[in-house]
């Protein structure tokens, strides 16, 4: 799919991401918070989606968040409302960030190189626009390691796609190669399903 075609298929699932909220909040939410509880700084939250991952984050963080949907820009919008925050929201896709170099301390996405249609080029930008002291959080889902699981994933990779577009058969880790991002730490949960990752954009 394209950037649009995955727009297009997030502004349909919005209302649905809103009512379901409460539910990803409970079984998302400790690794959201264990993720992206130290971010730091002005924080920029790409692909932000209906603004889960904005309570996890430190008050003091200064919040910039983007995605591609314009309805899930508008409930990320409705989200930092209700958290009674500041913060701004800004639709836009991941692959193409209209923010000048080294523009943020800290930069977090949360289950998303698995829908950007170019991951390694969303990845680029996320380096491009973090500080190069800065830091780069990720929480991804991929293949199972238990080959059960994995054969099931594999089984049902292509109609997920086509439901969610997502990819959940990828290996996120994978993803950094040629970017300008040095991987510092990953750890991966839930019988290999769930990783979270640590990074900086690579030193000249």
């Amino acid at each position: 799919m394209s950037s649009s075609d995955i727009a297009g298929l997030y502004d349909d699932m919005a209302a649905q991401y809103e009512r379901w909220d409460w539910a990803n909040r409970l079984f998302s939410g400790p690794l959201r918070k264990r993720a992206f509880g130290e971010a730091r700084g002005r924080v920029l939250d790409v692909a932000c989606g209906a603004g889960t991952n904005f309570r996890y984050l430190p008050g003091s963080a200064q919040l910039v968040g983007v995605d591609v949907s314009a309805e899930m820009v508008e409930a990320a919008r409705a989200e930092l409302d209700e958290l009674r925050r500041g913060g701004t929201v800004y639709r836009m896709d991941a692959q193409d960030l209209q923010f000048p170099d080294d523009s943020f301390d800290t930069v977090i996405s949360a289950l998303s190189t698995c829908t950007f249609p170019d991951p390694v080029a969303a990845l680029s930008e996320m380096a491009r626009v973090c500080r190069p002291d800065g830091r780069v959080l990720l929480f991804e889902h991929g293949r199972s390691d238990v080959e059960l699981l994995g054969r099931f994933q594999d089984w049902r990779a292509d109609a997920h796609y086509e439901q969610h577009g997502c990819r959940w058969t990828q290996e996120p880790l994978a993803h950094f190669e040629g970017t300008e991002l040095t991987v510092l730490e990953s750890e991966t949960l839930f019988a290999g399903m769930v990783t979270i990752i640590e990074a900086r954009p690579a030193a000249d």
